[in-house]
């Protein structure tokens, strides 16, 4: 009996064995945030969204418009919207957006595609996926000159094709690709072949779920100068009209498609959309029934466009690409091991200030304030990537400030009497 009265007090005596480093609950605590950051990472990498802002015009300059937007070339770009109050009295309010990139009005097309298209380049080549890359904004804001640019001044396009050729001569492990373009247009929800004399095109789904273009002509390129000579010549054949907002509209989604391919085989995409002009039904309403069902059409397929897109960075098992002709034949653009940039361009002028916000309010619904997750602050003290009016209970405020100000009245007018 006291040898069994003594383990007891001897195994209380003894000190239980140190775990051992690493194991137990600190590595499980490090371990989860780890993933976590990678998760955050290789979200944060599959869109980006850019804002390029263009010069002063002279016509503009001349007829009284000042610029209204600031930037600083990196991150942040503030604008200053004109408004006047009930009683007449001006004033100006400030917005403040903070995106991925933003180019000021001195960056030419050369830094613009190295801070927004040259990473979707070498993304494709590397891990052999899908890059997209998008001009948005108001008509007369800049992005076929983003896109296509002048002589003087080469494009997204060119500066593309010229790395991509670059690439392939000078990397033997792509020396044997092949380069294939096809460039289409989408005109009141039907697609055109630009490279086919406007021959009318159709998209189908296979049994596989992929979407094809049916008699799309696509045309194999052996250098920088012949893959230029077929875009001019579809471009060429592009639809624009006259509208209330700009004489020389694009009325069309340009859609450039370069495959790339290995002895046969797909072993990347690289696709250069160049979206029609935004524009409300208040800016056409002087024209005519076409006209006014070209916007809503292109409306249609923008409002498509940034359901997409917010569902591709979100991570969302559901991407609603049949919301548009647009979407729909973007499809693998949006899916899979795809990367996607935006380039929303505003225009500076005084009288293109709603425009502008509007613009930029579209781009900030597309990144749905991404950059809250990251901690940056700015101006606004968001820890988000852009101002937005009335956000966050700001309806609640401003009907309890409109309720002391009756009251005070009311009483002012009582002690009156």
């Amino acid at each position: 009996d006291k040898a069994m009265k003594a383990l007891p007090s001897k195994k209380a005596s003894e000190k239980p064995a140190p775990e051992p480093r690493g194991i137990g609950r600190t590595a499980s605590s490090h371990a989860a945030p780890a993933k976590e950051e990678a998760k955050e990472d290789a979200k944060e990498e599959r869109i980006k969204v850019c804002v390029r802002k263009r010069p002063l015009f002279k016509k503009e300059a001349d007829r009284g418009d000042v610029d209204v937007c600031q930037a600083d070339n990196q991150q942040f770009l503030c604008v200053l919207e004109p408004k006047t109050k009930v009683d007449l009295t001006k004033y100006t309010e400030e917005h403040n957006f903070f995106f991925d990139e933003v180019c000021w009005e001195d960056s030419a097309n050369k830094e613009v595609y190295q801070r927004c298209g040259a990473p979707l380049v070498r993304y494709v080549f590397e891990k052999q996926g899908k890059a997209s890359c998008f001009a948005y904004g108001q008509t007369g804001s800049g992005k076929t000159h983003t896109m296509m640019g002048h002589p003087n001044e080469p494009g997204l396009y060119f500066l593309a094709a010229e790395e991509i050729f670059h690439i392939i001569k000078s990397d033997r492990a792509y020396r044997d690709t092949e380069v294939w373009v096809s460039f289409f247009e989408i005109y009141g929800g039907k697609l055109y072949d630009l490279l086919n004399d406007r021959r009318k095109l159709v998209a189908r789904v296979d049994a596989k779920q992929v979407v094809n273009i049916v008699g799309l002509q696509e045309t194999e390129v052996s250098n920088v100068k012949h893959l230029m000579d077929t875009l001019n010549t579809g471009h060429e054949s592009r639809s624009t009209a006259a509208t209330g907002a700009n004489m020389d509209s694009s009325r069309s989604h340009a859609v450039l498609q370069i495959q790339f391919k290995k002895q046969g085989k797909n072993s990347g995409k690289l696709s250069f959309i160049d979206l029609a002009g935004s524009e409300r039904a208040s800016d056409v309403n002087d024209n005519d029934r076409q006209t006014r069902l070209e916007g809503a059409e292109i409306n249609k397929s923008l409002l498509a466009l940034k359901e997409c897109i917010r569902a591709l960075d979100q991570n969302s098992k559901h991407v609603p690409f049949r919301g548009s002709t647009l979407t729909s034949v973007l499809k693998d653009s949006f899916i899979g091991n795809c990367r996607t940039v935006m380039i929303a361009n505003v225009s500076p002028g005084t009288a293109s200030c709603e425009h502008t916000m509007n613009t930029l309010r579209y781009a900030n619904r597309v990144k749905q304030l991404k950059g809250a997750s990251k901690g940056r602050g700015g101006p606004n003290q968001q820890g988000g990537d852009a101002y937005m009016p009335h956000q966050g209970g700001g309806n609640a405020g401003r009907n309890a400030g409109q309720a002391r100000v009756e009251a005070e009245r009311r009483a002012e007018r009582a002690g009156a009497s």
